[in-house]
């Protein structure tokens, strides 16, 4: 069993940035690989990059190829989404969630999820 709780969303101006973080409980945490999902008012959720269990691959959807970074620290069971030149469009609920399987980028197929925390960027 994996909680998860995401944090460090916020209102923020066009080209500015925010670090969300994903703290987990469970001693389990360091065999998944962790993704990040978002959804925007009226859309579907959509994955947005992950990370393999040990932190040595990532995968990022082309929207957010280049401007974001996920990384993990298995030492604090949290994984983080360093998040660079947003934009508007980058306006959602940002969601932490685990899975066992390398770029997975199917919402179903994610085992645990968080409450998820809101990124809203004005333009």
């Amino acid at each position: 069993q994996v909680q998860l709780v995401e944090s460090g969303g916020g209102l923020v101006q066009a080209g500015g940035s925010l670090r969300l973080s994903c703290a987990a409980s469970g001693r389990t945490f360091s065999s998944y690989d962790m993704g990040w999902f978002r959804q925007a008012p009226g859309k579907e959720r959509e994955f947005v990059a992950t990370i393999r269990w040990s932190g040595g691959d990532t995968y990022y959807a082309d929207s957010v190829k280049g401007r974001f970074t996920i990384s993990r620290d298995n030492a604090k069971n949290t994984v983080y989404l360093q998040m660079n030149s947003l934009k508007p469009e980058d306006t959602a609920v940002y969601y932490c969630a685990a899975v066992r399987g390398w770029i997975i980028k199917t919402d179903t197929a994610y085992d645990y999820w968080g409450q998820g925390t809101q990124v809203t960027v004005s333009s």
